[in-house]
Protein backbone atom coordinates (compact mmCIF):
# COMPACT_ATOMS: atom_id res chain seq x y z
CA UNK A 1 0.00 0.00 0.00
CA UNK A 2 1.68 3.52 -0.73
CA UNK A 3 0.97 6.30 1.49
CA UNK A 4 0.41 9.75 0.10
CA UNK A 5 0.00 13.17 1.86
CA UNK A 6 -0.37 15.88 -0.79
CA UNK A 7 -2.71 16.61 -2.87
CA UNK A 8 -0.44 17.04 -5.90
CA UNK A 9 1.16 13.60 -5.37
CA UNK A 10 -1.92 11.50 -5.41
CA UNK A 11 -3.29 13.61 -8.18
CA UNK A 12 -0.06 12.62 -10.13
CA UNK A 13 0.38 9.67 -8.92
CA UNK A 14 -3.74 8.79 -10.30
CA UNK A 15 -2.94 10.17 -13.27
CA UNK A 16 -0.20 8.55 -14.22
CA UNK A 17 -2.43 4.81 -13.92
CA UNK A 18 -4.92 6.47 -16.57
CA UNK A 19 -3.92 4.08 -19.01
CA UNK A 20 -3.57 0.84 -17.19
CA UNK A 21 -6.38 1.86 -14.32
CA UNK A 22 -9.92 1.45 -15.74
CA UNK A 23 -12.14 1.27 -12.49
CA UNK A 24 -11.01 3.39 -8.96
CA UNK A 25 -12.75 2.54 -6.13
CA UNK A 26 -12.72 5.08 -3.36
CA UNK A 27 -13.19 4.44 0.70
CA UNK A 28 -13.67 8.30 2.42
CA UNK A 29 -13.02 7.73 6.23
CA UNK A 30 -12.47 9.67 9.45
CA UNK A 31 -9.99 6.83 10.89
CA UNK A 32 -10.15 4.44 13.89
CA UNK A 33 -11.06 2.11 11.19
CA UNK A 34 -13.18 -1.32 12.39
CA UNK A 35 -14.03 -4.23 9.87
CA UNK A 36 -17.30 -1.88 9.39
CA UNK A 37 -14.53 -0.16 7.08
CA UNK A 38 -12.83 -2.87 6.13
CA UNK A 39 -16.13 -4.45 4.74
CA UNK A 40 -16.32 -1.26 2.19
CA UNK A 41 -12.15 -1.87 1.38
CA UNK A 42 -12.90 -5.24 0.21
CA UNK A 43 -16.03 -4.83 -1.51
CA UNK A 44 -14.56 -2.08 -3.54
CA UNK A 45 -11.63 -4.42 -4.21
CA UNK A 46 -13.23 -7.16 -5.48
CA UNK A 47 -14.95 -4.46 -8.15
CA UNK A 48 -12.07 -2.18 -9.28
CA UNK A 49 -8.34 -2.27 -10.21
CA UNK A 50 -7.27 0.03 -7.19
CA UNK A 51 -8.60 0.90 -4.08
CA UNK A 52 -8.17 4.35 -2.64
CA UNK A 53 -9.39 4.88 1.20
CA UNK A 54 -8.90 8.48 2.63
CA UNK A 55 -8.59 9.13 6.40
CA UNK A 56 -9.34 12.60 7.15
CA UNK A 57 -10.79 13.85 10.20
CA UNK A 58 -12.41 17.05 8.56
CA UNK A 59 -13.40 19.87 10.86
CA UNK A 60 -16.50 21.47 8.79
CA UNK A 61 -18.66 18.40 9.66
CA UNK A 62 -18.32 18.89 13.79
CA UNK A 63 -20.80 21.32 14.77
CA UNK A 64 -19.29 20.31 18.46
CA UNK A 65 -15.98 21.69 18.91
CA UNK A 66 -15.51 18.64 21.53
CA UNK A 67 -16.80 15.95 19.38
CA UNK A 68 -14.24 16.92 16.83
CA UNK A 69 -11.22 17.31 19.58
CA UNK A 70 -12.62 13.66 21.31
CA UNK A 71 -12.26 11.99 18.16
CA UNK A 72 -10.22 9.01 18.57
CA UNK A 73 -7.55 8.74 16.21
CA UNK A 74 -5.62 4.80 15.72
CA UNK A 75 -3.57 5.67 12.71
CA UNK A 76 -0.41 2.89 13.38
CA UNK A 77 -3.80 0.62 13.60
CA UNK A 78 -6.01 1.90 10.68
CA UNK A 79 -2.75 1.65 8.33
CA UNK A 80 -2.22 -2.18 9.44
CA UNK A 81 -5.89 -2.71 8.54
CA UNK A 82 -6.08 -1.27 5.63
CA UNK A 83 -2.64 -3.06 4.50
CA UNK A 84 -3.93 -6.63 5.81
CA UNK A 85 -7.16 -5.70 3.52
CA UNK A 86 -5.19 -5.24 0.24
CA UNK A 87 -5.61 -1.39 0.19
CA UNK A 88 -3.94 0.29 -2.92
CA UNK A 89 -3.55 3.64 -2.21
CA UNK A 90 -3.94 5.80 1.58
CA UNK A 91 -4.53 9.29 1.34
CA UNK A 92 -4.02 10.96 4.74
CA UNK A 93 -4.11 15.00 4.11
CA UNK A 94 -3.81 17.72 6.45
CA UNK A 95 -6.12 20.07 6.84
CA UNK A 96 -3.92 22.71 5.14
CA UNK A 97 -3.97 20.28 1.96
CA UNK A 98 -7.44 19.90 1.91
CA UNK A 99 -8.53 23.53 2.46
CA UNK A 100 -5.83 25.37 1.24
CA UNK A 101 -7.93 28.86 1.18
CA UNK A 102 -9.11 28.20 4.98
CA UNK A 103 -12.53 26.42 5.95
CA UNK A 104 -14.21 29.84 5.86
CA UNK A 105 -16.73 30.60 2.64
CA UNK A 106 -16.68 26.49 1.25
CA UNK A 107 -19.13 25.90 -1.17
CA UNK A 108 -22.76 25.61 -0.34
CA UNK A 109 -24.85 22.67 -1.35
CA UNK A 110 -28.27 22.41 -2.49
CA UNK A 111 -29.65 19.77 -0.01
CA UNK A 112 -33.33 20.85 0.22
CA UNK A 113 -35.37 19.48 3.35
CA UNK A 114 -33.14 16.20 3.94
CA UNK A 115 -30.53 18.36 5.89
CA UNK A 116 -33.29 20.21 7.75
CA UNK A 117 -34.57 16.61 9.81
CA UNK A 118 -33.34 14.13 11.88
CA UNK A 119 -29.41 14.43 12.25
CA UNK A 120 -29.76 17.74 9.61
CA UNK A 121 -32.06 19.30 12.45
CA UNK A 122 -29.73 18.02 15.63
CA UNK A 123 -26.46 18.77 14.20
CA UNK A 124 -27.14 22.21 12.22
CA UNK A 125 -24.22 22.48 9.78
CA UNK A 126 -23.16 18.88 9.57
CA UNK A 127 -24.13 17.81 6.21
CA UNK A 128 -22.85 20.53 4.50
CA UNK A 129 -19.60 19.73 5.92
CA UNK A 130 -20.24 16.37 4.81
CA UNK A 131 -20.35 16.78 1.32
CA UNK A 132 -17.76 19.89 1.07
CA UNK A 133 -15.28 16.89 2.36
CA UNK A 134 -16.31 14.52 -0.02
CA UNK A 135 -16.58 16.86 -2.83
CA UNK A 136 -12.79 17.91 -2.50
CA UNK A 137 -12.03 14.59 -2.25
CA UNK A 138 -13.77 13.53 -5.35
CA UNK A 139 -12.16 16.63 -6.95
CA UNK A 140 -8.64 15.09 -5.95
CA UNK A 141 -9.10 11.50 -6.40
CA UNK A 142 -11.80 11.02 -9.50
CA UNK A 143 -12.96 7.68 -8.84
CA UNK A 144 -15.60 5.51 -10.41
CA UNK A 145 -16.93 3.94 -7.33
CA UNK A 146 -18.09 5.87 -4.21
CA UNK A 147 -18.34 3.20 -1.08
CA UNK A 148 -20.20 3.72 1.84
CA UNK A 149 -22.02 2.20 4.98
CA UNK A 150 -25.55 2.13 5.42
CA UNK A 151 -25.15 2.91 9.17
CA UNK A 152 -25.46 6.51 8.01
CA UNK A 153 -28.26 5.96 6.31
CA UNK A 154 -28.92 9.72 5.92
CA UNK A 155 -25.60 11.04 5.05
CA UNK A 156 -25.88 7.91 1.86
CA UNK A 157 -29.15 10.06 0.61
CA UNK A 158 -27.38 13.57 1.06
CA UNK A 159 -23.99 12.41 -0.46
CA UNK A 160 -26.26 10.39 -3.40
CA UNK A 161 -28.19 14.06 -3.63
CA UNK A 162 -24.86 16.27 -3.95
CA UNK A 163 -23.28 14.19 -6.30
CA UNK A 164 -26.15 13.85 -8.85
CA UNK A 165 -25.08 17.52 -9.83
CA UNK A 166 -21.81 17.56 -9.20
CA UNK A 167 -20.40 14.34 -10.18
CA UNK A 168 -23.26 12.25 -12.02
CA UNK A 169 -21.53 9.88 -13.57
CA UNK A 170 -20.14 8.91 -10.10
CA UNK A 171 -21.86 5.32 -9.23
CA UNK A 172 -22.55 5.01 -4.99
CA UNK A 173 -22.31 1.73 -4.04
CA UNK A 174 -24.43 1.51 -0.38
CA UNK A 175 -23.07 -1.50 2.16
CA UNK A 176 -24.94 -3.31 4.62
CA UNK A 177 -24.14 -2.23 8.29
CA UNK A 178 -21.61 -4.70 9.82
CA UNK A 179 -22.44 -5.54 13.76
CA UNK A 180 -20.90 -7.01 16.43
CA UNK A 181 -21.96 -10.33 17.44
CA UNK A 182 -24.33 -8.70 19.98
CA UNK A 183 -26.06 -6.65 17.38
CA UNK A 184 -24.28 -3.05 18.04
CA UNK A 185 -23.54 -1.06 14.60
CA UNK A 186 -19.99 -0.73 14.68
CA UNK A 187 -18.76 2.99 14.75
CA UNK A 188 -15.49 4.46 15.24
CA UNK A 189 -17.37 6.15 18.12
CA UNK A 190 -17.96 2.74 20.14
CA UNK A 191 -14.51 3.46 21.07
CA UNK A 192 -15.53 6.36 23.26
CA UNK A 193 -18.13 3.86 25.41
CA UNK A 194 -16.41 2.52 28.46
CA UNK A 195 -17.26 -0.80 29.66
CA UNK A 196 -20.57 -0.55 31.12
CA UNK A 197 -21.42 2.05 28.66
CA UNK A 198 -20.45 -0.72 25.90
CA UNK A 199 -23.09 -3.38 27.37
CA UNK A 200 -26.15 -0.79 27.24
CA UNK A 201 -25.25 0.62 24.17
CA UNK A 202 -26.83 -2.63 22.53
CA UNK A 203 -30.07 -1.22 23.36
CA UNK A 204 -30.26 1.24 20.15
CA UNK A 205 -30.44 -2.15 18.07
CA UNK A 206 -32.57 -3.58 20.42
CA UNK A 207 -35.25 -0.75 19.98
CA UNK A 208 -34.49 -1.24 16.57
CA UNK A 209 -36.07 -4.48 16.47
CA UNK A 210 -38.56 -3.93 18.66
CA UNK A 211 -40.07 -1.19 16.48
CA UNK A 212 -39.91 -3.69 13.57
CA UNK A 213 -41.79 -6.68 15.62
CA UNK A 214 -44.40 -4.19 16.87
CA UNK A 215 -45.05 -1.66 13.67
CA UNK A 216 -48.07 -2.12 11.91
CA UNK A 217 -50.64 -0.32 9.75
CA UNK A 218 -52.19 3.15 11.14
CA UNK A 219 -50.60 5.54 13.67
CA UNK A 220 -46.81 5.04 14.66
CA UNK A 221 -47.02 8.15 16.86
CA UNK A 222 -47.34 5.78 20.49
CA UNK A 223 -44.79 2.82 18.93
CA UNK A 224 -42.02 5.66 18.58
CA UNK A 225 -43.07 7.22 22.21
CA UNK A 226 -42.67 3.81 23.65
CA UNK A 227 -39.19 3.31 21.95
CA UNK A 228 -37.99 7.02 23.32
CA UNK A 229 -39.06 6.16 27.17
CA UNK A 230 -37.24 2.95 26.90
CA UNK A 231 -34.50 4.44 25.82
CA UNK A 232 -34.53 7.43 28.25
CA UNK A 233 -35.12 4.80 31.42
CA UNK A 234 -32.26 3.03 30.41
CA UNK A 235 -30.07 6.23 30.60
CA UNK A 236 -30.04 7.31 26.83
CA UNK A 237 -30.41 11.38 26.05
CA UNK A 238 -32.62 11.08 22.76
CA UNK A 239 -32.34 13.00 19.79
CA UNK A 240 -34.57 10.69 18.21
CA UNK A 241 -36.40 8.04 17.34
CA UNK A 242 -38.39 7.95 14.08
CA UNK A 243 -39.58 6.37 11.15
CA UNK A 244 -39.34 7.26 7.19
CA UNK A 245 -40.15 6.92 4.00
CA UNK A 246 -36.95 4.69 2.58
CA UNK A 247 -36.39 6.50 -0.71
CA UNK A 248 -37.55 9.93 0.17
CA UNK A 249 -36.79 10.17 4.04
CA UNK A 250 -39.86 11.95 4.67
CA UNK A 251 -41.00 11.71 8.34
CA UNK A 252 -44.26 8.83 9.28
CA UNK A 253 -46.27 9.71 11.41
CA UNK A 254 -49.18 6.86 9.89
CA UNK A 255 -47.83 3.88 7.74
CA UNK A 256 -49.68 2.24 5.04
CA UNK A 257 -48.20 -1.08 5.53
CA UNK A 258 -46.92 -1.24 2.53
CA UNK A 259 -44.21 1.52 1.66
CA UNK A 260 -40.68 0.65 2.02
CA UNK A 261 -39.86 2.20 5.29
CA UNK A 262 -36.32 2.84 7.41
CA UNK A 263 -36.29 2.91 11.59
CA UNK A 264 -33.69 5.72 12.70
CA UNK A 265 -32.30 6.24 16.23
CA UNK A 266 -29.73 8.71 17.46
CA UNK A 267 -28.93 9.34 21.09
CA UNK A 268 -26.47 10.11 23.83
CA UNK A 269 -24.88 7.78 26.11
CA UNK A 270 -22.74 9.68 28.89
CA UNK A 271 -21.97 12.09 26.31
CA UNK A 272 -21.43 9.81 23.45
CA UNK A 273 -23.28 9.98 20.24
CA UNK A 274 -24.29 6.95 18.95
CA UNK A 275 -26.31 6.13 15.62
CA UNK A 276 -28.18 3.52 13.95
CA UNK A 277 -31.24 2.55 11.35
CA UNK A 278 -33.02 -0.10 10.29
CA UNK A 279 -34.28 -0.87 6.77
CA UNK A 280 -37.50 -2.62 5.53
CA UNK A 281 -38.64 -2.46 2.65
CA UNK A 282 -41.91 -4.58 3.26
CA UNK A 283 -43.90 -5.67 6.35
CA UNK A 284 -42.44 -9.43 7.28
Amino acid sequence: MIILKKVNDIKSYLSALTKTVSSIGFVPTMGALHSGHISLITKAKTENDLVVCSIFVNPTQFNDAKDFEKYPVTIEQDIYLLEKAGCSILFLPTVDEMYPNGIENLAHFDLGFIETILDGKYRPGHFQGVCQVVYRLLEIISPHKLYLGQKDFQQCMVLNKMAATTYPTLQIIICPTQREPDGLAMSSRNLRLVPEDRLLAVNIFLTLQFIKNNIKPGDLNNLKQNAIASLTAKGFKVDYVEICNADSLQLLNDWNGKTGIVILVAAFLNGVRLIDNLLIKEKE
